[in-house]
């Protein structure tokens, strides 16, 4: 009888730990329409689920790429507002270091100071502020970006390297920058609640000695809720190289999506969000 009920015991634990991996985004549902997050398409070999949170509050999600070092997407709610950023600062994750440190985002010092370990321990699964010194026609490409956020907490939540891919100065700058002011603030216009996915797909090249994947391009996508029903939806895409952003319908964006990741097909909102 004691044996039979330790089996039990042991099946429940087990099927606990599945029920984790089953449901990635499980603190911060709330960044995702209707808590459901895009398909396993684009999930990367070695990932990370990471509920983005900083002065102990969750601001968005992301889905990382330890191997690669950049984030796959970052889900939000587009609200823009007023507030600060932290200046020159960058944040890593702790969580990526060790499951057992802190789930607040933090400096690359404050980490040293408090768990006396290497910068190289530090950036095993993910980039440290090194890897972004000294690029050549490339800069830091927020996924959810600064301007798209509100309060002090949330802006500065944004300046994680979780949250960062190399992106081509130009673009960024240029159609990239207009696509985030000019094109989300009329799109969105009428939106009670605007969910926003924006994310890289994995290029062929490295920056930082092969550490940071370059990517070849970059994309967004959004479902606008009037009161309480997705009304529309929409998709945005860039090659990571042209200052040029291709504005798509949702079911558009996932089609070529789907073409990127070798044919996969790729699902980033409910299919309440209208594809058309």
């Amino acid at each position: 009888m004691l044996g039979l009920l330790l089996l039990q015991v042991l099946a429940s634990c087990l099927w606990l730990g599945h029920s984790n991996v089953v449901t990635p985004f499980d603190s911060c549902p709330q960044f995702f329409y209707d808590g459901i997050p895009p398909n396993d398409a684009l999930n990367p070999n070695n990932s990370a689920w990471i509920c983005q949170r900083f002065n102990n509050s969750y601001h968005y999600a992301t889905l990382y790429d330890r191997d690669k070092r950049i984030p796959v997407y970052s889900a939000y709610k587009y609200q823009p507002g007023s507030g600060i950023g932290p200046g020159s600062l960058l944040f890593v994750e702790p969580q990526l270091i060790n499951p057992a440190y802190s789930k607040d985002m933090a400096t690359e010092k404050y980490i040293d100071k408090t768990y006396h370990i290497t910068l190289q321990q530090i950036g095993q699964n993910q980039a440290i502020t090194q890897d972004y010194q000294n690029l050549q026609g490339l800069d830091r490409g927020q996924l959810c970006p600064f301007d798209h956020q509100s309060g002090d907490n949330s802006k500065m939540a944004t300046f994680t390297l979780t949250n960062i891919v190399p992106q081509n100065s130009i673009l960024l700058e240029g159609a990239w920058k207009e696509y985030e002011y000019k094109t989300m603030g009329q799109n969105t216009q009428g939106c009670k609640t605007t969910y926003v996915i924006t994310g890289a797909v994995p290029g062929i090249t490295y920056i930082s000695n092969n550490r940071v994947n370059l990517p070849s391009h970059i994309w967004s996508a959004a479902c606008c809720l009037g009161d309480e029903e997705p009304t529309k939806a929409w998709g945005a895409i860039a090659e990571n190289y042209m200052n040029e952003v291709t504005v798509y319908s949702l079911r558009q964006l996932e089609e070529k999506l789907s073409k990127l990741y070798s044919g996969k097909t790729v699902t980033l909102f409910d299919d309440a969000c209208p594809r058309e």
